[in-house]
C-alpha cells in the first residue's frame, strides 16, 4: 500500500521553524506517512542534511532583507510586504502543482502563508496568533489571522492555560480561529551526562545581525574563564571544527551532535527565539539571552523571561562577558509540561 505523502514546509527565518519541524517529520514517519520537506535557504539545507532519504523541494523564497541596524529592522521589514505578498502568491501556486506533480495528500506549513490548498488537508503551526510590531500590531496581527483562517487548523506549539512559554504572543483573549494547544515542540531529549562546557554560544537568526553578534562575541569572552563551546549557525557542506585558546567552533551541528551538546554544557547564550526557548525548556536549562536588535518578538520573550526571574538577558549592543555572572541567581527554563495531546493523535487529520 501506497504511504500517504505529506508536505512539510517551514519557513527560511533562522533556523527554528524548521528545526522545530523535526519531531513532526519524525512522527509522520512513525505513523506510516511520508514526508515531503520543502522549504529554501538554510531551513531547506538543514532538513536535507537531518533526511537526506526524503523528497525535498524548494519553495520560492521571500527574499527578505534585515536591517544592519535594529532601530530600523521593522520599517526594512514594511517596505517588503510587497514582495513578501509576491513571494506568497508564487508558493500557493507551486503548492497547488506539487500536489498533482507528487501526489501530496495533506500539507504542514509552519509560518509559510501561501502554503495551503482546499484539494487536501491543510495544518498551519504558529506561535504567533499576536505578530508584535510596536504600534502596528493591530495590522501584522489581523494580516496574519487573515492567512491563517486558510487553513483547516493551527496547532499551537505551547500550552493552553498558564504556566506557558509564548506569554500574549500564542494566547488570544477571544477568538474564532480554528486553533489547538499541541504542547512545546522540541528534537532535543534531557540526558544524564558530565557537563564538560562551562558555555554553549548557539548562533541563529537573519543576516547581518547574526554575524554582528558573533563578531561581538568573539571579542567580549575573550578573556572568559571557562571552556567554550561555541555554534555559529552556519548550515555548509562541511562541518568544520576549530579550537582557539579555551574555544572549540562549530560552523553548524546536526541535532543528534547538538543534544550532546546542550546536555553537556552549564549554560547557554543564545538568541531568544522561541524554539530556542522551548529546547532549552525541554533540556531544563539556565541560559542567557541576547535578543536579535529589532525583532520585536524576541525582544518581548526576553524582557517576559527577565521579569519573571527565569533568564537574565541584554542589549546586543551593552552585552559584556560579566553578565553571565547573573545567571546562578535567575531560576532558569523549566519544562512546562508534557503536549497537550500527542503528535499520533493530531496526525489523524490526514488519515
Amino acid at each position: 500500500m501506497n504511504k500517504k505523502r505529506i508536505l512539510v514546509a517551514p519557513l527560511n527565518w533562522g533556523l527554528g521553524h524548521a528545526t522545530r519541524c523535526i519531531p513532526i517529520i519524525e512522527a509522520l514517519q512513525k505513523n506510516g506517512f511520508e514526508p515531503v520537506l520543502a522549504s529554501d535557504g538554510i531551513a531547506l539545507a538543514l532538513l536535507k542534511k537531518e533526511f537526506p532519504q526524503l523528497t525535498a523541494l524548494e519553495l520560492p523564497s521571500y527574499k527578505i532583507q534585515y536591517a544592519q541596524n535594529g532601530a530600523n529592522f521593522k520599517w526594512k521589514l514594511f517596505r517588503q510586504i510587497p514582495n513578501m505578498f509576491h513571494a506568497v502568491r508564487n508558493e500557493r501556486k507551486t503548492a497547488e502543482n506539487w500536489i498533482e506533480q507528487y501526489n501530496i495528500d495533506g500539507i504542514i506549513s509552519d509560518n509559510r502563508l501561501g502554503v495551503h490548498s482546499k484539494k487536501v488537508p491543510t495544518v498551519f503551526i504558529t506561535h504567533q496568533l499576536n505578530v508584535l510590531t510596536g504600534n502596528t500590531s493591530w495590522l501584522t496581527t489581523k494580516i496574519h489571522h487573515h492567512f491563517i483562517r486558510k487553513f483547516d487548523i493551527c496547532w499551537i506549539p505551547d500550552v493552553a492555560g498558564k504556566p506557558n512559554l509564548s506569554g500574549k504572543l500564542g494566547h488570544l483573549n477571544n477568538s474564532n480561529l480554528n486553533l489547538k494547544y499541541i504542547g512545546p515542540l522540541s528534537r532535543f531529549n534531557k540526558k544524564e551526562t558530565e557537563e564538560i562546557y562551562d558555555l554553549m554560544v548557539i548562533l541563529s537568526g537573519p543576516e547581518p545581525q547574526r554575524t554582528l553578534l558573533e563578531e561581538k562575541l568573539n571579542l567580549e569572552l575573550k578573556n572568559y574563564d571557562g571552556t567554550i563551546l561555541f555554534v555559529r549557525g552556519v548550515v555548509e557542506e562541511e562541518q568544520k571544527i576549530s579550537k582557539r585558546f579555551n574555544c572549540t567552533y562549530y560552523n553548524f551541528m546536526n541535532t543528534a551532535e547538538l543534544e550532546i551538546a546542550f546536555n553537556q554544557s552549564k549554560m547557554i547564550l543564545c538568541r531568544s527565539g522561541y524554539t530556542t526557548i522551548m529546547d532549552l525548556a525541554k533540556l531544563d536549562k539556565k541560559a542567557f539571552f541576547i535578543p536579535t536588535p529589532g525583532q520585536y518578538e524576541q525582544e518581548y520573550l526576553a524582557k517576559k523571561l527577565t521579569k519573571k526571574g527565569v533568564v537574565p538577558s541584554s542589549k546586543q549592543d551593552s552585552f559584556k562577558a560579566e553578565h553571565l555572572l547573573q545567571v546562578s541567581i535567575y531560576k532558569g527554563l523549566k519544562d512546562v509540561g508534557k503536549n497537550e495531546v500527542s503528535l499520533n493523535e493530531l496526525l489523524s487529520i490526514f488519515s
